[in-house]
Order: structure tokens, then C-alpha cells, then sequence
């Protein structure tokens, strides 16, 4: 009996199918599932996003060490791609999110303030698939427009009056 909801799939020479590309682990340009790297300032809220072809420490660090003030704090989990942050004058704090160790936000100071955490970038990466849902799958050869796009828009903030006549080339005269 194949496609009935709720009956588990006993044939190991048939497995279930997956629906799109959710394969396991993490993505590449190769695999058709290319990351998206991003550094989120705490203190600006400003983002800076860029679609990279795999996700090691080579393609990482390029873009941290391009978009982080040397000397600043950097928030990771304990994920091996960014074990080169701390060797680039950067200060790298990180929280576990392995399964059966996993500490959210912690104290490092001892204030009584979970300041390392890296709860900012999770939630904008909501906001990111949220945006492209709509699109229903964007090819990864155009998803770095896609990204900008999403990027200015975060970055923006405030849309004024003045900013919508630039935007459609109107001139204005003040009277």
C-alpha cells in the first residue's frame, strides 16, 4: 500500500519520495541548494547577505573578515565553518545547538544578560524564507538579486516621501 498518511513506509528497496530538493545536510551550489552567508550587526541592525557556493571555512571567512569591524564580537553556534572567525582579530563567542546539549543564549560575563546568542540572524532568516516562499522556488543563478533585494529592503527602514520621488525619478522643486 504506497501513499497512505500515517502508515509507516516498511520497504527499504522503495523509499519515500521527498518532495523538491531536501536532501540532508548542509547545502551547495552543487547540490542545488547554495547558502546564503550572512552577518547581522546587533547595534546597526544593519545585514549584509551574499549566496556563496558551499559553506567552509574558505567561503566563509572572506565575508566575515569583508563586513565585521576587526576587534568586534562575533556570535556563532559551534558549527566548524566558522572556526577561522576568532583567528581573524575577530572575538568569537558561541552557543551549542546540538541535539541533548543545547544551550540557546548564554551569560559569559556574569550580568545576568544572555548577550551571546544567535537569535538576531535566526529570526531575519525566517524573515528571508518568508520572502521567498511566495516565489515558489527561485533558481539559484538569479537567488543573489533575490537576496539583495531582501537586503536593501531590511537595510532600508524608513521609507520617506523624499525617498519615493528619487525612487521614481520625479524632481522636486520647493515652492
Amino acid at each position: 500500500m504506497r501513499g497512505k498518511k500515517g502508515e509507516p513506509h516498511l520497504e527499504p528497496s522503495d523509499p519515500p519520495r521527498r518532495r523538491g530538493n531536501k536532501v540532508r545536510g548542509h547545502g551547495t551550489w552543487d547540490n542545488d541548494r547554495p547558502p546564503v552567508v550572512g552577518t547581522l550587526g546587533r547595534e546597526t541592525g544593519q545585514v549584509r547577505l551574499e549566496v556563496t557556493i558551499s559553506n567552509r571555512i574558505a567561503d566563509l571567512q572572506p565575508h566575515v573578515e569583508e563586513h565585521v569591524a576587526s576587534g568586534a564580537v562575533v556570535n556563532t553556534d559551534e558549527w566548524g565553518g566558522y572556526n577561522g572567525v576568532g583567528a581573524s582579530g575577530r572575538r568569537h563567542v558561541t552557543v551549542c545547538h546540538t541535539p541533548g546539549a543545547r544551550v540557546w543564549a548564554k551569560d559569559e560575563d556574569g550580568d545576568g544578560i544572555r548577550e551571546v546568542h544567535v537569535n538576531t540572524i535566526e529570526g531575519f532568516w525566517t524573515g528571508l524564507r518568508n520572502f521567498l516562499r511566495p516565489f515558489r522556488g527561485v533558481n539559484k543563478v538569479y537567488l543573489q538579486q533575490y537576496v539583495r533585494i531582501h537586503q536593501w529592503a531590511h537595510n532600508l527602514k524608513t521609507v520617506t516621501s523624499a525617498f519615493l520621488r528619487l525612487l521614481c525619478g520625479l524632481t522636486y522643486s520647493a515652492p
